[in-house]
């Protein structure tokens, strides 16, 4: 009979290699948004919209799974939880609000597939943290796993925030096109912004110090890397005067 633990273990299996699958495509395949839009890729609609639907699974699910728990929910998994919603509320109700280009349009099939990601991810993060996963009481607060890793998420929180408000300040109201980013970050990535979703993602990892985390870190560098390596070269192909140290994603690397 297949039990909750094994149905859980059985889609986290099965999450980690959907994630690699996703890394060798998109070596060869750019989701076709943002400044990488183009036609044949079907219907659309507006892109606030469509980012508040894609992102909302993972704003409500996990609060939904720590509500109706009947495991009581400890202090490193309410903290937990605040950490996640510091992401994910930002990313779903203030985020795509305050991007430029408001007659920009984005790809149901994109929607869909990050509805169905944020779905599934936050099942994994909320089944390990308030269902399955092992229940951990205060003493975790005080362990070197928990504390690094609240530090790196913390760390790649501010750094994902303020690259993006950097990428906002280029446009004025109604301004659309694109300009080169500079300052911060940018004076040695293309993509700081990815940069510290990677290390929030990680950092989550490791204060979970669980499999879904790690899935979850996984996916993100799958999902972000090959994306920064086409903006990389998106710049470098558009803008004649980008600087020529600056990497895509990983400072002094690539």
């Amino acid at each position: 009979m297949l039990t909750e633990i094994s149905f859980y273990n059985s889609v986290l299996l099965g999450w980690l290699g959907v994630a690699a699958a996703v890394f060798v495509v998109l070596q060869f395949v750019v989701a076709p948004y943002g400044r990488h839009a183009r036609k044949g890729w079907g219907p659309s609609m507006p892109r606030t919209a469509g980012w508040v639907l894609m992102e909302l699974p993972a704003a409500a699910l996990l609060p939904a799974l720590a509500l109706f728990s009947a495991r009581p929910l400890s202090v490193p998994s309410f903290l937990l939880l605040w950490l996640w919603l510091l992401h994910y509320l930002n990313r779903t109700f203030i985020f795509p609000f305050r991007m430029r280009g408001g007659t920009v349009k984005i790809p149901l099939l994109i929607v869909a597939s990050g509805f169905v990601f944020n779905g599934i991810n936050g099942y994994l993060q909320g089944g390990h943290l308030f269902l399955l996963g092992p229940a951990r009481g205060a003493e975790w607060l005080s362990d070197p796993r928990f504390i690094s890793g609240v530090v790196l998420f913390l760390g790649g929180w501010l750094l994902n925030m303020r690259s993006d408000a950097q990428l906002r300040a280029l446009r004025a109201p109604g301004e659309e096109g694109y300009k080169i980013p500079r300052g911060g970050a940018f004076r040695w990535v293309s993509c700081p912004n990815y940069l510290g979703e990677i290390i929030e993602w990680a950092g989550w990892a490791l204060a979970t110090w669980s499999v879904a985390g790690l899935a979850f870190a996984l996916w993100t560098a799958a999902n972000l890397v090959p994306r920064a390596r086409a903006h990389h070269h998106w710049y470098r192909k558009t803008f004649p005067d980008y600087p020529d140290k600056r990497k895509a994603i990983i400072p002094g690397l690539f």
